[in-house]
């Protein structure tokens, strides 16, 4: 996978070994190439309220009975938006007008964009209700046919930004009532897992709520999580 996916890359600089293209990134002539590379080896397959079950534990069991001032909550691997935003129109079906806000990040730059852009193609809406996509979506028409944008009263909700869960986080993140790092350490060894989790929680307030996907466990990952049910955990009050 990886050398199909950077072929063009070596045929781009007439290189002829993956060790060239190697001492190519290192040697910093090509600042850009690095996050290039990046962009390609990232894997962002997503679609709209994927793994339903958390999006009804999500309505039912958390926003349901919330009495915060203010909600937050973190995509930590967004891709091109529809976590965040199948998320943020169960947000805006149960907090309403009330503070809330999600953010959503991600590594790979160029799904950012397109994630900030919220448009898609009709066809990634196996999954949604009828309902979200007549009250939280415009159609395109014309030109645009075929795509969907969601609609300015969840985009203002929304914001997304790069960040590489193997660096320190931002100090300017600040702290969230639920976060979303869905299947991402299926693609990491045992100490990267225990690692990414133990500096993704740090953000998690007393009592918020972590979500993995259902093809994940943290089992050998030590934390001082507990797990409501599969695949749903939650940080200590105290």
């Amino acid at each position: 996978m990886v050398a199909s996916r950077l072929a063009k890359r070596l045929l781009h600089y007439d290189l002829q070994t993956y060790g060239q293209y190697y001492q190519l990134l290192n040697a910093g002539q090509y600042p850009q190439e690095f996050q290039l590379m990046v962009n390609i080896l990232t894997t962002n397959e997503t679609y709209f309220f994927r793994e339903p079950k958390h999006f009804e534990f999500l309505q039912q069991q958390i926003i349901k009975s919330w009495q915060g001032d203010y909600f937050r909550l973190w995509s930590a691997a967004s891709s091109t938006g529809e976590e965040s935003y199948s998320i943020g129109m169960i947000l805006a079906e149960g907090l309403g007008i009330r503070k809330w806000e999600i953010f959503g990040s991600d590594v790979n730059t160029d799904v950012l964009a397109s994630a900030r852009k919220g448009v898609y193609l009709m066809d990634r809406l196996d999954n949604m209700d009828q309902r979200y996509l007549n009250k939280y979506c415009l159609k395109g028409v014309r030109s645009q046919e075929g795509y969907f944008r969601v609609d300015e009263k969840i985009r203002k909700r929304v914001s997304f930004d790069q960040i590489n869960l193997k660096t320190p986080l931002p100090k300017n993140l600040g702290k969230f009532d639920v976060i979303f790092l869905r299947n991402v350490l299926i693609y990491f060894d045992t100490a990267t897992k225990q690692d990414i989790v133990q500096r993704v929680i740090s953000a998690l307030k007393p009592g918020g709520y972590f979500f993995i996907s259902h093809s994940e466990t943290l089992h050998s990952i030590k934390t001082e999580l507990s797990m409501i049910v599969p695949s749903i955990y939650q940080k200590p009050c105290k």
